[in-house]
């Protein structure tokens, strides 16, 4: 009886320690898995965050041309070389804003939505009312 029982316990330590190494294998794939997709993320972000940049610098560059070709110098150039005749406005025509203008035009668009005044009312007869 004594054999067997060594004999049952050596299978049970070959059964636990292949387990075990079936089991830290796994853990050690999963932790090399998660490297290599925290790397390619890594990757994915500092291409996009190049593109950003790219995408900034363009968008400044573009301003940069749109305010050199605003000023009054380039504008009155292009007025004398496509022949437009433009004039500078006279000062009692310019009306100045310091307010937000999307928000003054909202304002002005919906005035008559939120006053008590505005609108025009409908009135309905009903046949048999006078």
């Amino acid at each position: 009886m004594f054999t067997q029982d060594t004999r049952a316990f050596v299978n049970q330590m070959l059964v636990y320690t292949l387990v075990m190494i079936c089991f830290s294998g796994s853990v050690g794939l999963g932790t090399v898995w998660l490297r290599h997709q925290i790397s390619v993320t890594a990757n994915a972000a500092r291409d996009i965050e190049g593109r950003i940049a790219e995408v900034r610098r363009h968008i400044d560059e573009t301003n940069a041309t749109i305010q050199a070709e605003k000023s009054p110098d380039v504008l009155a150039r292009r007025n004398v070389e496509m022949r437009l005749g433009l004039v500078q406005p006279r000062e009692e025509n310019v009306v100045r804003v310091n307010e937000d203008p999307v928000f003054r035009l909202a304002a002005k668009r919906n005035r008559t939505l939120f006053s008590d005044t505005g609108g025009a009312s409908v009135v309905f007869r009903l046949p048999g009312t006078p």
